[in-house]
C-alpha cells in the first residue's frame, strides 16, 4: 500500500507533502523486533515501555517510514509526527487491511459485568442456528473454528484489525473494554449491534471517576453502523441514562427491563425457571441451565440480540435452555461430600453479590466465600466487596489474587487489614483446601477473582488454576475415602 493511502485518514502534526509519499508499505510492526523490510514503525509510549526509545533499531531492522508523537530530526527515513500513536496505528491498521467491518455482521458488548458470558451465549445461538462466528473476549479468541489465546479483552488495533481480515465468519462478536475503547483498539471498527450490560465501580485506578469511565463505555455506540442498533439493559442506572443519551442521538434502541415498554421483559425469575415477556407482553419460561438472575439478564440479552438478527425465538429458547456455560463464570462444581463449589470471575461488589446471592437462592446451608484483592489496582472498590461478602456469606476466607509486581507481604498486610472478622490464609491453594475440609453437604464454598484464569505465582499445592486446585482436592478427597473404606474391612 503506497504511504499516502495508508496515511489518509491520520491527523498529522508535521507538513505531510514533504514526504517521500510513492513509499511502498508492506506491513505495520509496533514492536520494533517483529519489524520487516519496509514495514512502517509506529512507536507507541506505552506504560512500561516507550516505542520511540526503539526507533533506530526498527530502522537497522528495514522500517521504510516511522510515525511517532515526539519531535525527532535527522532520522534516515521519513518520519511523520501524530498527535497520538495509538490513534494513527488504529486508523491505519484499519485502512491497511480494507475496513473489514464493514463486511461483517459486528456486534460489540461492553459494561462491566456479562461481557463474556453474554458473548458466549449469543456464539452458541447463532452457531446452534447454521451461523458461523468469530469471537474476541476475556477467555479465548476463537476466528475460522481455531481458537486462539487472548492476552486482553479487547485486541490491540493492530491484531484485531489483522484477524478480522482473515475472518470467514459470518458474524463477529467482541468483548470491548473501557481500556480497549480508551486506548483506540476498536477505532474504525464499525458495529451492527452494541450491548450495554451494566456499569459498577471498577477500574477507577485507571479512570478518573464513574463519570469518566461511564463516557468511555458510552464512545462504544458513536461506532455504530447507520442503521446499527443499541441493545441496552435498562435495570441498570446508567443503562438508563446511556438510552436517553441515545435517545436523543435518534438511535435505535432496544430496551432490556421489567416495564410493558421495554422490548423484553422479565417477568419473573426464579431458580430453574424464568418467564420473559416481549412483543406486546406475549410471554415464554426459560429453563436455563446456569444459575442465577443476573444470568438470566445475560441470556435475556442475548435473545434480544438473537431475535434482532433473525434467529426464530424458537431456536433461541432451545439454545438458550441448552446452553453448557462459560469456564470460569459460575462454574459449579460437586464435592463428593454433597457441598457445592461456585469458581466465578466475579471482582466487584455487584458482581459478589450475584455470585453470593445465587448460592442463597439455591438453598445453601452456609455460605463460604474465598476471594483476594488485584496487587496494583483499584483500590476503592476493596471494603464496599469486604462489606457485600460479610452481608451475604458465613464465612470470608481473604488470600491472594494477583500480585501484579505488588511485594506479597504488602499485599498480604491489606488482606489482614480489611479482613474485618473473616479469615486471612495467604496460600490461596491452601485456603481452598482449608475450606473444604470444612464443608458438608448443604454448603456452598464461592471461589472468586480468577474464574479460568492460572494462577500468576507459585502457591504450596501443585495446581496452576482455581478449577485445578479443586478438582485435586476433590481427588485427594476421593482416595482418602478409599483407603479408609478398604481399611475398614
Amino acid at each position: 500500500m503506497k504511504l499516502n493511502i495508508l496515511l489518509e485518514h491520520v491527523d498529522k502534526a508535521m507538513n505531510f507533502p514533504l514526504l517521500d509519499i510513492d513509499v511502498d508499505i508492506e506491513g505495520i510492526a509496533t514492536n520494533s523486533s517483529l519489524v520487516r523490510p519496509n514495514d512502517i514503525f509506529v512507536a507507541i509510549p506505552g506504560y512500561r515501555v516507550d516505542g520511540h526509545h526503539f526507533i533506530e533499531d526498527a530502522i537497522r531492522a528495514g522500517a521504510s517510514v516511522v510515525v511517532g508523537e515526539k519531535e525527532i530530526k535527522d532520522l534516515m527515513v521519513p518520519y511523520v509526527r501524530v498527535p497520538n500513536s495509538r490513534l494513527a496505528l488504529a486508523k491505519m491498521a484499519c485502512q491497511f487491511y480494507g475496513n473489514p467491518s464493514r463486511n461483517k455482521v459486528v456486534i460489540g458488548i461492553t459494561g462491566t459485568n456479562g461481557k463474556t458470558t453474554t458473548s458466549y451465549m449469543l456464539k452458541y445461538i447463532l452457531e446452534t442456528s447454521g451461523k458461523s462466528c468469530a469471537l474476541f473476549g476475556t477467555v479465548q479468541n476463537v476466528v475460522n473454528g481455531k481458537v486462539l489465546p487472548s492476552i486482553n479483552t479487547t485486541p490491540d488495533a493492530l491484531e484485531l484489525q489483522k484477524q478480522f481480515a482473515m475472518s470467514e465468519d459470518e458474524i463477529i462478536i467482541m468483548e470491548v473494554s473501557s481500556h480497549g475503547l480508551s486506548q483506540y483498539r476498536v477505532e474504525g471498527v464499525e458495529f451492527d449491534y452494541c450491548l450495554f450490560t451494566n456499569l459498577d465501580n471498577e477500574h477507577l485506578d485507571y479512570h478518573r471517576d464513574m463519570e469518566a469511565y461511564f463516557s468511555v463505555k458510552a464512545s462504544l455506540f458513536d461506532q455504530l453502523k447507520p442503521n446499527g442498533m443499541a441493545i441496552i439493559n435498562h435495570l441498570d442506572s446508567w443503562g438508563k441514562r446511556l438510552a436517553d443519551q441515545l435517545t436523543h442521538k435518534g438511535c435505535k434502541i432496544y430496551l432490556l427491563g421489567n416495564k410493558n415498554h421495554h422490548d423484553l421483559q422479565i417477568v419473573n425469575y426464579k431458580p430453574g425457571i424464568s418467564t420473559i415477556a416481549f412483543e406486546g407482553n406475549q410471554s415464554l419460561e426459560l429453563r436455563l441451565n446456569i444459575l442465577g438472575k443476573h444470568n438470566l439478564v445475560n441470556a435475556a440479552m442475548a435473545f434480544l440480540t438473537a431475535l434482532s438478527i433473525g434467529i426464530p425465538q424458537h431456536k433461541i429458547v432451545f439454545s438458550l435452555e441448552t446452553f453448557p456455560g462459560v469456564p470460569g463464570r459460575f462454574e459449579v462444581l460437586h464435592h463428593p461430600n454433597g457441598a457445592t463449589v461456585v469458581i466465578d470471575y466475579a471482582h466487584t461488589a455487584d458482581a459478589f453479590y450475584h455470585c453470593l446471592q445465587t448460592a442463597r437462592e439455591e438453598g445453601a446451608n452456609r455460605v463460604f466465600h474465598i476471594f483476594g484483592f488485584r496487587g496494583d489496582r483499584d483500590t476503592e472498590k476493596r471494603r464496599e466487596m469486604m462489606s457485600v461478602s460479610k452481608e451475604i456469606s458465613d464465612v470470608q476466607i481473604l488470600t491472594l489474587d494477583d500480585l501484579n509486581d505488588v511485594p506479597y507481604e504488602e499485599m498480604e498486610q491489606v488482606l489482614y487489614t480489611l479482613s474485618d472478622g473473616g479469615y486471612v490464609i495467604s496460600d490461596r491453594t491452601l485456603a481452598i483446601k482449608e475450606v473444604l475440609e470444612h464443608t458438608h453437604k448443604g454448603d456452598w464454598v464461592c471461589i472468586t477473582g480468577k474464574g479460568a484464569e492460572d494462577y500468576q505465582q507459585k502457591f504450596r499445592l501443585p495446581t496452576a488454576s482455581d478449577k485445578e486446585t479443586v478438582q485435586f482436592l476433590f481427588q485427594q478427597s476421593d482416595q482418602s475415602a478409599n483407603q479408609d473404606f478398604n481399611s475398614f474391612h
